[in-house]
């Protein structure tokens, strides 16, 4: 008899990344189900729409929310895997996601929001991404500590942010035609990844029992590249030389000086973002390590499952 597949509990269902992992939850057959804070649709029609079409596929709406902890333990008693999609202001609320873990005592997989980097393997980061960080490692020495079990999904680069803005995070997503700001010597390597592929790789993890307490990294052959590598693509493609203004280190650091920092530890302000690009082209922190015994590289791990060629699906439309 085939074993039924994972009833998925998803925080955070609604943002840029949760809405990825609940429709791949959804199209993969798994019962989904979504913690939601009570809103009037009135207020964020944009997300009463979004919740409806997911109600329509099947997902089951609990109300709650990560701060409310008898609506987490209740949520959590409803399901096997937990994957948290909470965004980089409410990192330590997980806290109480693992909290109810351990109460409920059933829970097989817990995936914290992270999909960016290996917090393990940044070394002093600067800036506000400094607090993500340090926020992460909280979250991922509390996992181990109290023995949930677990998988780090390290997602790299978000294509959406990174490559129609040509390996920036402070551009407009559209790329420029005549001139580009590369960060160091644009020749550190990076890999980009698309949200949905994301999504449908972490989905695929939670019933492998390969990925048990491991890290999945993704870095597909053909998104990853240098900055340069990227930028000689898009030059290609419209026929034309750029030029290209190389910003030290030292540069950088001084513009996030002199930049107010607004928001605090999002994406889209000027100082988060500039810390965020410093530690990945000066630290070069997404690419300086091995995976070691507790590190899996997902395309190699699941060859069958295509993924998105980030260079035609952000750059083409734009040539």
């Amino acid at each position: 008899m085939a074993r039924s597949k994972s009833r998925i509990l998803i925080i955070g269902a609604t943002g840029f990344i949760g809405r990825q992992f609940t429709k791949s939850s959804l199209a993969a057959g798994h019962p989904t189900f979504l913690l939601v804070r009570e809103f009037s649709a009135s207020s964020n029609p944009e997300k009463a729409k979004l919740l409806e079409s997911f109600k329509a596929s099947g997902a089951n709406i609990l109300p709650g929310s990560v701060e409310d902890y008898a609506s987490v333990v209740q949520a959590i008693r409803k399901v096997d895997v937990v994957i948290s999609a909470v965004g980089c202001l409410q990192l330590m609320s997980q806290m109480n996601i693992i909290k109810a873990i351990k109460e409920v005592g059933t829970i097989q997989r817990f995936i914290p929001s992270e999909y960016g980097v290996d917090y393990d393997r940044i070394y002093n980061p600067v800036g506000p991404i400094k607090t993500v960080v340090d926020d992460s490692l909280k979250i991922r020495r509390a996992v181990e500590a109290e023995g949930v079990p677990y998988t780090y999904i390290i997602g790299n680069l978000f294509a959406a942010y990174f490559v129609s803005s040509l390996g920036q995070l402070i551009l407009n997503g559209i790329p420029p035609r005549d001139k580009i700001a590369i960060y160091g010597d644009g020749n550190c390597k990076v890999s980009f990844l698309e949200e949905e592929d994301v999504a449908t790789f972490t989905i695929k993890t939670v019933d492998d029992p390969r990925t048990l307490n491991k890290s999945l990294h993704f870095m597909p052959p053909v998104n990853t590249m240098s900055v340069n590598e990227l930028v000689s693509q898009w030059e290609k493609m419209i026929g034309r030389t750029m030029e290209k203004i190389y910003v030290s280190e030292e540069e950088l650091l001084k513009n996030m000086a002199d930049t107010q920092w607004e928001t605090s530890s999002t994406v889209g302000d000027a100082t988060f973002d500039m810390s965020c690009c410093h530690m990945v082209y000066f630290r070069g922190d997404l690419r300086n390590f091995q995976f070691g015994p507790h590190g899996l590289e997902a395309t190699q791990l699941y060859p069958d499952l295509k993924y998105t060629n980030v260079v035609e699906e952000y750059l083409s439309p734009y040539a």
